[in-house]
């Protein structure tokens, strides 16, 4: 016997219902002719995120800066040394479009970001525990929500 998931039934009902949601029926049609989304206000288009970038300074030997998304987020540091370690999407310190963070202590915020929001950090670029190349910050700031 073929058993269709539980999440599936559910999407297709939502969509069935998003079908119905804007049919109007013909009593209720605009008489000017003008369509139904030429009346409809413009949505409002979404703020772009605001982060200050993070600079190099001059003096510093090595030194990348990087802005991009958190893709992942080690909060508990395995040496327990008290930093934290951020993959940020944008760069290319560690792959290509990927960029590993060294977050020191004293820079480690007090709520760490969270996947999806921007973080943006400079610092001389070091091989880590893994020997993945990453950048050692100096300068961080994240996104606030």
């Amino acid at each position: 016997m073929f058993r269709v998931p539980a999440a599936l039934i559910a999407a297709a009902a939502l969509a069935a219902a998003g079908c119905d949601a804007g049919a109007t029926a013909p009593d209720d049609a605009p008489a000017s002719g003008a369509s139904a989304t030429a009346t409809a206000q413009p949505q409002r288009e979404e703020e772009r995120p605001r982060i200050r970038r993070a600079r190099c300074a001059p003096a510093v030997a090595n030194c990348v800066a990087v802005t991009g998304r958190v893709i992942y987020v080690e909060a508990v540091d395995p040496d327990g040394d008290g930093d934290a370690h951020y993959v940020l999407a944008g760069g290319s310190v560690t792959a290509p479009g990927l960029t590993a963070v060294d977050v020191a202590p004293e820079l480690r915020p007090r709520r760490l970001p969270r996947r999806g929001e921007l973080v943006s950090a400079a610092g001389p670029v070091y091989t880590g525990s893994f020997g993945q190349r990453q950048i050692e910050a100096t300068e961080i700031h994240h996104e606030r929500r």
